[in-house]
């Protein structure tokens, strides 16, 4: 039974279950993990929804998806001769085993040990040198979003145990990311070779909680089907692990979508409406909305408020990726 089929047709033993077809140690490949609703708690959804129990561990990941939401890179920062501002990054591809939901491990490819990789950060007209190192098992690259000469494109292919560095001046200003380019691209990509490539504007954007999310999924069986979908790599983990922000606070959301195998993704914002700023590269709002739909590498800056006080769920208006773990919570605290 596929993946889809279980989640419409059910099953006579789960009770409120969504089933994940998942890889875990000690069980079938085809064996449904069971994801049942939770009580409430003080880390759990204010009512019941369908979650999974447990918590991934992320120190064995090397991440938290809460941290990820602030985690800027912003590299060594240097001046060069002419006056220009060097910003220098180290990446290395490494196959990692990755926990994308409590006690559900996906053999990633991944840049410095997580998914997604570092988020590098940078104002427009600086200079960018990328270290990349191959500690692979395959030969994979980097390719940059945005402007720059066809050498440092990212299309050749780095040998396992070599290295390349890509430097370039960052042009422009927006939200861009980066990935790897090696064929088969979606294996290279659902494998998890992304990461966030922000380039603020010269002049700067106005005083915000700035929260980077990038949409992702997993496909465990490895059917061309993803059985978890997530922001920040873990499954329903902002639904025990609400995002705190202030009542009335100006909230920014760098929202970057690289999910694979599936041809959209989207967010919707309960009980309050965005601004939307699509790839980030003008200043001026393209659209005012409470969901956006993205394809894959699409990416938007969302900008909105809460005028009250309490526990608001996000999700990408896809049922079946929200019943996957693609959803969330702000908590709105006064």
């Amino acid at each position: 039974m596929t993946r889809r089929n279980f989640i419409k047709y059910g099953s006579a033993t789960a009770v409120s279950g969504v089933g994940l077809a998942a890889v875990v140690a000690g069980r079938p490949p085809n064996d449904p993990v069971r994801v049942r609703a939770q009580p409430p708690s003080d880390h759990a959804p204010a009512h019941d929804a369908n979650t999974t129990v447990g918590e991934v561990n992320h120190a064995a990941n090397g991440f938290d998806p809460t941290k990820l939401l602030y985690a800027w890179d912003y590299g060594k920062v240097s001046t060069l001769p002419t006056g220009q501002t060097l910003r220098e990054y180290r990446l290395t591809a490494v196959d990692k085993d990755i926990e994308i939901a409590p006690g559900v491990k996906f053999p990633a490819w991944t840049y410095n040990g997580r998914i997604p990789g570092p988020t590098l950060r940078c104002t427009e007209g600086d200079r960018v040198r990328i270290h990349f190192a191959n500690g692979g098992s395959h030969p994979h690259s980097i390719h940059f979003h945005g402007i720059h000469p066809a050498e440092m494109d990212g299309v050749d292919p780095i040998p396992v145990g070599q290295s390349f560095v890509y430097e370039f001046d960052a042009a422009p200003f927006g939200l861009h990311l980066y990935h790897c380019h090696v064929f088969p691209l979606k294996r290279h990509l659902h494998k998890g070779l992304y990461g966030g490539f922000v380039v603020d504007p010269k002049q700067g954007r106005s005083p915000a909680r700035e929260l980077f999310m990038l949409m992702n999924g997993f496909d465990t069986d490895f059917d061309s089907e993803n059985d978890v979908y997530a922001v920040n790599t873990v499954g329903f983990h902002f639904m025990h692990h609400p995002v705190p922000i202030g009542l009335g606070e100006l909230v920014r959301v760098y929202l970057v979508n690289m999910l694979e195998f599936d041809l959209i993704n989207g967010f919707h914002l309960h009980a309050n409406f965005f601004d939307v700023y699509r790839t980030g590269t003008r200043l001026q709002t393209n659209e005012y909305t409470d969901t956006i739909i993205l394809g894959q590498a699409e990416r938007a800056i969302l900008e909105f408020r809460f005028n009250y006080p309490g526990r608001y769920m996000f999700h990408a208006h896809i049922s079946e990726f929200a019943e996957l773990g693609w959803v969330g919570f702000f908590e709105v605290r006064p």
